[in-house]
């Protein structure tokens, strides 16, 4: 069964235009490279929400947790906490339309 993993997180306000460029030159061409498909990206404009949530969807839990596990991720991983705070994700069955 596919499942999506569920990013969230709040971008810092001194390094937002060093996590755009992070973004956009290595963490989409980097979570592509180790499988995940990207479905969608929505950005928190009011309300007491994380600012930005990301939902990548993989073929199934094992192969999820071989991508989380890999060097690459982990790579991923810290640079994209470099500029970030909050963050968090979490593992789901993938359905259509908005995930929380």
């Amino acid at each position: 069964m596919a499942v999506k993993i569920i990013m969230t997180w709040d971008i810092s306000q001194e390094n937002e235009q060093k996590y755009f460029e992070f973004i956009i030159s290595e963490f989409i061409p980097g979570v592509q490279k180790l499988g995940f498909h990207s479905l969608d990206a929505w950005a928190t404009v009011y309300g007491d929400y994380p600012q930005i949530q990301v939902g990548m969807i993989a073929v199934d839990i094992a192969e999820v947790q071989r991508m989380l596990s890999t060097v690459e991720w982990g790579v991923l991983e810290e640079k994209l906490l470099d500029f970030i705070d909050n963050f968090s994700y979490k593992i789901v069955p993938a359905r259509t339309g908005f995930q929380f």
